[in-house]
């Protein structure tokens, strides 16, 4: 598959490690549309690409993402005045949509793991935008905030429904009422990122990680895995991760990875699986279906 380009992204795959960075450096990697626009596009390209295996986001230059790029003044969030392309690009089936969320919504929906590789400064939609990845890590350097009461505004981006399940109701309201911007340290305490690193360290230890799943799993099982997890996560009773997960079992019993997987385990040689995201992940949802925005 062709390298793809993108306005506001840098995008490289290296031995099945699909690394987004996010590129307006100049503007600390500020959001804005088109960057909305790219990252959805990306997501869909490493679920395209069987060579993919995991996915890393990460910031160039000294931040990760400032947050909503606020060049439109005091119509930066009203996209109604604001028109055109802005408009444009969050409205679906007439109806207005938050950005932030159509990019989240797009993440949970990978078929593959996401690591966020948090380099620096996070505010906003730039904490947001990491809460349906997977797995984050960040710099020492790094600082977060939930700015969004202190500018009048509410959290976006589906995070009432992703924060509180990463570090708890009391956590979330206290981070969404101050507004205040936090350190590395304080998400490490409180369960926002799972790591810390030096500056220098961060990236070879996300490519570390993404080497490990990369390396000894099977594909397939991964994006069922990812699904399973972030699906159950709003489910109503464990019944409904039962039928899912049985009838994983069952179909993906009978397919290649698991004759694959018992046989290099018992043969002690590393695994070569061979099913293919594109083309052999199997429908365990019968009785699930993404709800509509009204």
């Amino acid at each position: 598959m062709a390298t793809p380009t993108f306005e506001t992204l840098a995008y490289d795959v290296e031995d099945g490690i699909a690394t987004i960075t996010l590129n307006r450096p100049d503007k600390l990697n500020a959001f804005n549309t088109q960057m909305m626009k790219d990252m959805i596009a990306a997501f869909d390209v490493t679920d395209a690409d069987d060579a993919v295996k995991a996915v890393i986001v990460t910031g160039a230059g000294r931040g990760f993402c400032a947050g909503a790029d606020l060049s439109g003044g005091a119509q930066t969030f009203d996209y109604d005045a604001r028109g055109g392309e802005d408009k444009a690009a969050r409205t679906r089936e007439g109806v207005q949509r938050d950005g932030g969320g159509l990019l989240t919504l797009r993440i949970y929906e990978s078929l593959k793991p996401v690591i966020a590789a948090v380099n620096g400064p996070a505010v906003g939609v730039g904490v947001t935008m990491q809460l349906p990845m997977d797995i984050r890590m960040a710099s020492t350097e790094a600082r977060f905030g939930l700015v969004f009461a202190r500018r009048g505004l509410n959290p976006e981006a589906a995070s009432s429904w992703f924060l509180p399940k990463v570090v708890g109701v009391q956590t979330a309201l206290e981070w969404c009422y101050t507004g205040r911007i936090f350190s590395a340290q304080e998400a490490f305490d409180k369960g926002l990122v799972r790591s810390l690193h030096a500056p220098e360290d961060l990236l070879p230890a996300a490519r570390a990680l993404a080497r490990e799943i990369a390396d000894n799993t099977a594909p397939v099982s991964i994006a069922i895995t990812r699904q399973l997890l972030w699906r159950m996560a709003g489910a109503n009773h464990p019944m409904e991760a039962h039928r899912a997960d049985s009838r994983g079992i069952q179909t993906r019993g009978a397919m290649a990875d698991a004759r694959e997987g018992v046989m290099s385990f018992l043969e002690k040689r590393p695994p070569a699986f061979t099913d293919k995201v594109s083309t052999d992940v199997p429908d365990i949802w019968e009785q699930w279906s993404a709800p509509t925005f009204k």
